[in-house]
C-alpha cells in the first residue's frame, strides 16, 4: 500500500510543480486478499496477493462450503459462488459461508454484494477478526462512512494467524482511511503499525507524508528518516527532499534528489526536480542536463518545457530559450505568459520588431497584464513607435506604480514627438526617481534638459 506525496514548492526556475509521485492507495481487493493470507511477508504495494485461507470453523463444514473453498484456491470465483451461497441461505448463521461468499464476490468485481456478504458474516459473529478488517476495507472502497467502525474493530480483534502481522494491517488500513479527515488519529493508527512491523517503512512514510501536510516539518523529517533506517530505497527519499526544497535546505534537497534519481533513472519526475534545484543553486549547467533528461522521458509535460526554456534563457542560451517558447507557442497560442517570456527572450536578441509582435500578442490575450505593457514600451521605443510608447505606459500605469524606467521611457518618446513640456517634466521625475542608480541615462537626462529647458 502506497502514499501520497505532497507538491513541493520550488525556487528558481518555476514556482511550483508537481513532484510527480503518487503511489495511491492499494485496491481493495488486494487488501481483501492478503488479509486472508497466511503469509509472514510484509505487505508491500503492488505485491501480488497472497493465497487465500478460511476461518477458523468449529464444526465439520458442509460438503458444499469444502468444495467451494477448493473452488477458491483455483480461484475459480464463479464456481464457489452458487455453491457458497446455497450454504448461506440455508443457514443463515453460518459467518464462514457469508465470509467466504464476501472473498468471492469481491474477487469477481462485485463490491456491493461483497459488503452485504460480510456484513452477515459480521452480523452472525461479530468478533472475528477476518470479517471486520475485511468488511472494513470494502466499505473504505466503497466510500462508506462506517468504514471505521470495523476497521477500529479489527484492531483490538485476534487473527486466526499471524498476529502481529494481521494486526499492522488493520492498523495501517485504518491509518490510511482517517488520513483526510482525522489526520492526527492517523498518525497514532501509523505509530501503532511500526510498533506491531519495526521493519516496514510504510507507517514512517506515511506519517511523515502527514506531519508534512500539516507543516510539522520537524516530524515530518524525524518519521521519513526512521524509514529509511529500514528501507534506503523507500519513497521516504521523496518525502525528505519535499522538506528540503520547501526549507529551501537546497544542498540537502539536493542529496537525496540526486539518490532517487539513481534509483530511478528513467522516472522523469526525480530528474525534474533535481533540474529545479540545481538552477535555485545557479548550477544552470547541470540543471539544464536534468531537465533535459526529463523532457525526454516525459515529452508531453508542458510546465516541464517551460521550465526548460526560462532555464535555457536565465542561462544565456537564447537560440535554445527561443526555439523552446515558438514550440510552446504553437502548441498553447492563447498563453500570454508565453507570448511575454518568448518576447523578452527575442528583446534580449535585440530582435526588436518580433519581441513587439509577441508582446502585443501577450496583452491582446491578457488586457491587464502590466509587465507585459512595460516591455512593449521598450521595444517600441526600440523601433522608433513613440506613439505606441505612451500608449503602452498608460495601460502599464493602470496596473502597476511608475518606476524611473517608465518615466525615462515616456520623456525619451515625448522628446522624439516634440512635446518639450511633456519631455522635460518627466527627465525631471526620472532624475528624481532614479537618484543615482541609472548614471548614463541621468547624464542623458540632465543633457536633454540642458537642451530643453535653456537659462534665459
Amino acid at each position: 500500500m502506497g502514499v501520497r506525496l505532497v507538491i513541493a514548492l520550488l525556487f528558481g526556475v518555476s514556482s511550483q510543480c508537481a513532484l510527480g509521485h503518487s503511489l495511491g492507495q492499494q485496491s481493495a481487493q488486494e487488501q481483501t486478499q492478503e488479509s486472508d493470507s497466511g503469509s509472514s511477508s510484509s505487505r508491500k504495494a503492488g505485491k501480488k496477493p497472497a493465497r487465500h485461507i478460511r476461518v477458523e470453523e468449529t464444526e465439520a463444514p458442509p460438503p458444499e462450503l469444502a468444495q467451494a473453498e477448493d473452488f477458491i484456491q483455483k480461484h475459480d470465483y464463479s464456481s464457489a459462488e452458487p455453491l457458497l451461497r446455497k450454504v448461506a441461505e440455508a443457514d443463515p448463521a453460518n459467518y464462514v459461508a457469508w465470509y467466504e461468499l464476501g472473498f468471492v464476490e469481491n474477487g469477481l468485481g462485485n463490491i456491493e454484494e461483497s459488503i452485504a456478504a460480510y456484513r452477515k458474516s459480521v452480523a452472525a459473529r461479530p468478533d472475528v477478526f477476518e470479517s471486520n478488517l475485511n468488511l472494513g476495507l470494502q466499505l473504505a472502497k466503497a466510500n462508506q462512512p462506517d468504514a471505521e467502525r470495523f476497521l477500529r474493530a479489527a484492531t483490538v480483534l485476534q487473527p486466526t494467524s499471524h498476529e502481529a502481522e494481521g494486526k499492522f494491517r488493520a492498523w495501517l488500513s485504518l491509518g490510511h482511511l482517517l488520513e483526510g479527515t482525522k489526520p492526527n488519529e492517523a498518525i497514532a493508527a501509523y505509530r501503532q503499525a511500526a510498533l506491531l512491523q519495526p521493519s516496514d517503512a510504510e507507517p514512517h512514510v506515511a506519517a511523515g507524508h502527514l506531519y508534512e501536510q500539516q507543516n510539522q516539518f520537524a516530524d515530518a523529517e524525524r518519521e521519513y528518516k526512521s524509514a529509511l533506517a529500514v528501507d534506503p530505497h523507500s519513497d521516504a527519499v521523496v518525502g525528505l527532499a519535499n522538506i528540503y526544497m520547501r526549507g529551501r535546505r537546497l544542498p540537502e534537497a539536493e542529496q537525496f534528489l540526486r539518490k532517487l534519481v539513481n534509483d530511478r533513472p528513467n522516472d522523469a519526475d526525480p530528474h525534474a526536480q533535481l533540474g529545479r534545484v540545481l538552477a535555485a543553486e545557479n548550477k544552470n549547467e547541470e540543471a539544464i542536463s536534468e531537465l533535459e533528461t526529463a523532457a525526454r522521458l516525459k515529452p508531453k509535460d508542458i510546465s516541464l518545457q517551460r521550465d526548460l526554456a526560462d532555464l535555457y534563457a536565465t542561462a544565456g542560451k537564447t537560440n535554445e530559450s527561443e526555439a523552446a517558447y515558438s514550440a510552446l507557442i504553437a502548441a498553447q497560442p492563447g498563453d500570454a505568459g508565453l507570448q511575454h517570456s518568448y518576447g523578452k527572450v527575442l528583446l534580449h536578441q535585440k530582435k526588436f520588431v518580433e519581441a513587439q509582435k509577441a508582446f502585443m500578442n501577450a496583452v491582446k490575450l491578457k488586457p491587464d497584464f502590466g509587465e507585459a505593457y512595460g516591455d512593449l514600451a521598450f521595444a517600441a521605443s526600440e523601433n522608433k513607435d513613440y506613439g505606441l510608447v505612451l500608449k503602452a505606459l498608460d495601460f502599464r500605469a493602470k496596473t502597476l506604480p511608475e518606476d524611473p524606467g517608465t518615466y525615462f521611457l515616456r520623456a525619451s518618446a515625448y522628446d522624439h514627438l516634440k512635446d518639450v513640456k511633456k519631455a522635460a517634466a518627466n527627465y525631471h521625475l526620472f532624475l528624481t526617481a532614479a537618484n543615482g542608480k541609472y548614471p548614463d541615462q541621468e547624464w542623458q537626462a540632465k543633457h536633454r534638459l540642458i537642451a530643453l529647458e535653456p537659462k534665459k
